[in-house]
């Protein structure tokens, strides 16, 4: 059985930190969920760190629902949220469909979508259909462009304005809120004062949850990692490693061995090789 709603609220009550996880893809959504990540988000971030964006903005719904539908058939337990890419919900109309798709199409169990005050109708409205909506604030990456790649709400209007979002968000009916890039000391004060979960990457450890990507937890990519990340594992260097020890092992002829072929009774081989045996006759075209 998945995780639910209720379950994530009674968690932030109880007080038991929530570990949130990007998949985006089976083999990954696999082992978050054996590993007990109880919230694995499919983010638009797969632009970057999967099909090699320099940006979330490529990113489409069709690649967000090829992700997610995988993400979904990799995991038992944990609740699946897909974010919705840049200008799939401009208007209500258009969340609406882009949700349609996603919920039908991936059996995703909630969408997240960025922003605060232009997106409050948008978010009650789905929610009055029946999608749960997780917010994100902060530093939102479908806006990059206009806000830049760094840590928001640092002087007292943004902070006001941020937690007045968050606040907003939770009575449009948000059921959780990404606070991304966010000072830790706000990120804190705005979990204090929101009934619903809050998740940070980049906020500080007075968050409900945290979020990673998938690829800065285990060190897939060479380079330094952004602050907010913590390299939990080397795994890119291993797998470098074992690919280059592959091709090593073909180039000397060490591999394939005997173990790693499949057998055939050799005067079954000599009848199929012989142009006179009467088998060979029977199944040569005339």
């Amino acid at each position: 059985m998945r995780i639910s709603l209720t379950d994530l609220q009674k968690m932030k009550v109880a007080g038991d930190r929530i570990a949130m996880l990007t998949a985006y893809d089976f083999p990954s959504a696999r082992i978050a969920d054996r590993a007990g990540v109880p919230l694995l988000l499919v983010g638009d971030s797969l632009g970057m760190v999967v099909l090699g964006h320099d940006t979330t903005l490529p990113v489409t719904l069709d690649d967000m629902i090829r992700h997610a539908a995988a993400v979904v058939r990799g995991s038992d337990t944990a609740l699946v949220v897909c974010d919705l890419p840049f200008l799939t919900y401009a208007s209500e109309a258009d969340a609406v469909a882009a949700v349609r798709r996603v919920m039908q199409e991936t059996g995703a169990q909630a969408v997240k979508l960025e922003g605060g005050q232009p997106v409050l109708s948008i978010v009650r409205r789905l929610t009055e259909l029946g999608v749960p909506v997780m917010g994100h604030l902060g530093f939102t990456p479908q806006s990059q462009n206009q806000l830049g790649v760094k840590v928001q709400a640092r002087d007292a209007a943004g902070a006001r304005q941020l937690l007045k979002d968050a606040q907003a968000l939770e009575a449009a009916g948000a059921f959780a809120v990404v606070l991304e890039l966010v000072p830790a000391a706000l990120a804190a004060a705005v979990s204090q004062r929101l009934t619903i979960p809050t998740i940070g990457i980049g906020a500080g450890a007075g968050c409900d949850g945290q979020v990673q990507v998938w690829h800065d937890l285990l060190g897939l990519f060479e380079g330094k990692s952004p602050r907010h990340a913590k390299r939990f594992a080397e795994i890119g260097k291993i797998i470098e490693t074992a690919v280059t020890a592959y091709v090593a092992e073909v180039r000397s002829g060490a591999f394939p061995t005997d173990s790693h072929s499949a057998r055939m009774d050799p005067a079954d081989l000599a009848r199929a090789l012989d142009p006179e045996d009467a088998l060979g006759a029977e199944t040569v075209p005339t």
